[in-house]
């Protein structure tokens, strides 16, 4: 569920440029509308977000390093372009991060 309040604030940053950064990134593209208005209220989701998807309302997104073969690596690939994210991916490993739910996070932009 989305909150009037909640969309009344995303509706103005955005509207003044300021963009909106998620954790996650699905739920909020799921209760955006193809024009990227955010519409207050209870919902269900079954968006599957992949490379080729086109974001409506998320401009930066906070999150983990995923698990090669996983959705949520789709999902980051699909925000960033799948090389860039390998290359990422290529890094952290060469670095010692860690993955998964406890590990390391991302700021992709």
């Amino acid at each position: 569920m989305v909150h009037g309040a909640r969309e009344d604030g995303l509706g103005r940053s955005r509207g003044q440029g300021r963009g909106q950064e998620s954790s996650g990134g699905g739920t909020l593209e799921s209760a955006a509308g193809p024009d990227g208005i955010l519409a207050a209220g209870p919902g269900r989701t079954s968006i599957f977000i992949y490379p080729g998807y086109e974001f409506k309302l998320v401009d930066r997104l906070f999150t983990n390093f995923h698990t090669p073969k996983s959705t949520l690596l789709m999902l980051v690939s699909a925000f960033a372009g799948r090389e860039l994210i390998l290359s990422t991916y290529a890094e952290a490993v060469r670095r010692g991060y860690r993955f998964f739910s406890y590990g390391d996070a991302m700021l992709i932009r």
